[in-house]
């Protein structure tokens, strides 16, 4: 039984991979990020009261699911990029897509340090603020 769990999670995972044109370091960074930017966000409410995704501040489970709604668009989008590369015979577009998506939610994370009080530097200030206007 162990076995065939095993071998099926595996399956699952090498379609999912394959989807997404391999498990590669972007996708990984982008997954871990992700991962990164939830935690730091269900802190920032839970533990600090201080999100701005609910009127009290305070950590809902209704915000908490958009949240992961959202990431998981976000990944639809990097499939989309993987499909647009076939497309056009290309690697660009999913790396791109990637990127950005990193560095959105590099955003988000040093966001949320900066709620729970953790003190933020300027350079890093103006780093998010000239990637922010860009967006």
């Amino acid at each position: 039984m162990k076995e065939s769990f095993i071998a099926l999670m595996g399956a699952i995972g090498a379609t999912v991979g394959a989807f997404f044109g391999g498990w590669d370091l972007g996708l990984s960074t982008l997954v871990i990020a992700m991962a990164l930017d939830y935690i730091t966000g269900l802190i920032v409410a839970g533990v600090f009261k201080r999100s701005g995704k609910t009127q009290s501040g305070a950590l809902e489970s209704n915000a908490g699911f958009k949240g992961l709604c959202k990431k998981a668009v976000m990944l639809f989008i990097v499939l989309l990029g993987h499909r647009l590369d076939l497309t056009m015979g290309t690697t660009i577009v999913k790396d791109a897509v990637v990127f950005g998506f990193i560095a959105n939610e590099a955003i988000s994370i040093i966001e949320n340090a900066g709620l729970m009080g953790i003190p933020v530097g300027d350079t890093i200030k103006n780093a998010i603020d000239v990637l922010g206007k860009k967006q």
